[in-house]
């Protein structure tokens, strides 16, 4: 009898550091692992191994976590209002380059057996100001109960090889001739990849034969770098060479998640340890957080062996490995995210203006006047994410519910919570980028159609590239659909929720 069919008794046992799943059925007994738990087990070796590679990555975390401890006895069930504190302790995003399409659609195939789909098209090209010739995309799991379980996500960059901006005809035949000689991933580990995927979970012995693989491929190179070749990619941007520069591809940073990133970005500077010049992302203000907020400390000098002209191999250093940390906010709508780039353009504006004033006080100022001040009033003008809950606390009155999100909120009937924002915004990345690169590089201004874009990428990888608005509104569509049917409302009265969320009504909290 097939694996698929045979009848199965589940149970959840300890195999190492992850929980493994005891499969078992007549003529068979086995122990499998889902995609959920290869993710969660191949964050953690990935952190491991970054720790032994980036020593001040283990200091970052470890800051990280006593803020939150100190966030969490200050603040109590608030400072889990985005997340239980056993997520935001677990919670990771890495960060990777590569420098082809065929390497890119590789990545998805591994990333794809630990449950982890492609979110977001982000070009740097064009929310950077220096050279940063890349377009990225997001892995990540979409499901809200997989994103409870273990929600690691890593951002990957694409070389932008064929834009004439950064690269002229024969620097990019070059590249291209570099980039064709080398093999990142090995085809053994491509191979469990294909089938974590297709099956859903793989056999216990499998997977840690996978999880050895694909870390290792994400190690550190200890070859030879050319030095001649790699200060040529330098000259045009840093993040071409550390890219095509080098026979194989890195963990560029680990990130994880705090929950006071002003705390933690005075505490690691404390320690000696120097940050980049500014907390990226939305200003602190006492109202809600949204989107997303992230800082790093600058790029470290790594020992790396450089080969000359003269073929001799000599000690030499390379700075492009950083440790990023974030906060996470909630999740803007499209008209909230409109507005938030019109807040970040008068911010711009002002600071032209007024050079001398402190950006940090300039955007406070913007955002205290120009966004709402609860997350009721993100609500009733339609700028944020959440998902609708019936109230099973409200006491009995025998009446019937009201019609609209507005009185259902009022009267107790239904609760909001907010929803996390899962994604990226591009001029934080780039602003990170940038912060942490060697020079400004080179760029010819002129605009390419060099056709990278969304529909490009999702056909390099042969796969969908979702829209995270599209996944959010999905989510909070379900919650309303969901609340419609347990209070019995009128099918029209739930579609008219589920389109309006809830219509403006006055000035914003």
């Amino acid at each position: 009898m097939s694996e698929a069919g045979m009848r199965r008794e589940v149970s959840y046992v300890a195999v190492g550091n992850e929980p493994v799943r005891n499969v078992t059925g007549r003529g068979s007994g086995m122990a499998v692992m889902e995609q959920w738990q290869l993710r969660a087990a191949f964050a953690q070796r990935l952190s491991q191994m970054y720790g032994r590679e980036v020593p001040a990555y283990m200091t970052l975390v470890d800051v990280t976590r006593e803020v939150n401890e100190d966030v969490l006895r200050r603040s109590g069930a608030a400072a889990e209002r985005l997340g239980s504190i056993g997520r935001v302790t677990a919670e990771r995003h890495g960060a990777i380059r590569v420098g082809t399409p065929a390497e890119l659609s590789q990545v998805a195939r591994i990333f794809g057996a630990l449950g982890m789909r492609p979110v977001g098209f982000y070009d740097l090209r064009e929310a950077a100001t220096s050279a940063v010739p890349v377009v990225s995309t997001a892995f990540r799991p979409v499901d809200g109960s997989e994103l409870a379980r273990n929600p690691f996500r890593v951002f990957t960059s694409l070389l932008t090889t064929a834009d004439a901006q950064f690269f002229d005809r024969d620097l990019q035949k070059r590249i291209d001739r570099f980039l064709g000689s080398r093999r990142l991933f090995q085809p053994r580990l491509l191979e469990l990849a294909d089938r974590a995927e297709r099956e859903q979970e793989i056999p216990e012995a499998l997977g840690e034969e996978f999880l050895q693989l694909a870390v290792a491929a994400f190690q550190l190179s200890t070859e030879p770098v050319d030095k001649a070749w790699y200060e040529t990619l330098e000259q045009v941007s840093s993040v071409a060479a550390d890219i095509a520069g080098v026979r194989g591809t890195h963990v560029n940073h680990l990130t994880p998640r705090v929950l006071d990133i002003d705390e933690l970005y005075q505490r690691m500077t404390g320690q000696g340890i120097e940050m980049i010049d500014r907390i990226q992302g939305p200003p602190r203000w006492n109202g809600p957080d949204v989107l997303l907020r992230q800082t790093s400390f600058r790029a470290l000098a790594e020992a790396r062996r450089m080969r000359g002209a003269d073929g001799v191999i000599k000690p030499g250093a390379l700075r492009v490995r950083f440790g990023e940390v974030e906060a996470r906010g909630i999740a803007l709508t499209r008209e909230g995210r409109a507005h938030y780039d019109a807040l970040l353009s008068e911010i711009d504006r002002r600071c032209e203006a007024t050079p001398m004033v402190n950006r940090a006080e300039i955007a406070r100022s913007v955002w205290e006047r120009g966004f709402p001040a609860t997350e009721r009033g993100l609500i009733e003008r339609g700028l944020a994410f959440f998902t609708y809950h019936c109230n099973r606390e409200r006491a009995r009155d025998g009446g019937y519910p009201p019609t609209t999100l507005t009185e259902l909120l009022d009267h107790g009937w239904v609760t909001a919570e907010p929803i996390v924002y899962e994604d990226f915004l591009p001029r934080s990345a780039a602003g990170i980028f940038q912060s942490n690169l060697a020079g400004e590089g080179t760029r010819n201004n002129t605009p390419a159609d060099t056709g990278y874009d969304l529909k490009w990428l999702a056909g390099a990888i042969d796969r969908e590239v979702l829209d995270p608005l599209d996944l959010y509104e999905q989510q909070q569509a379900h919650s309303i659909q969901t609340i419609g049917h347990l209070l019995e409302l009128d099918h029209t009265v739930v579609e008219g929720l589920a389109s309006r969320t809830m219509a403006p009504r006055g000035k914003e909290s």
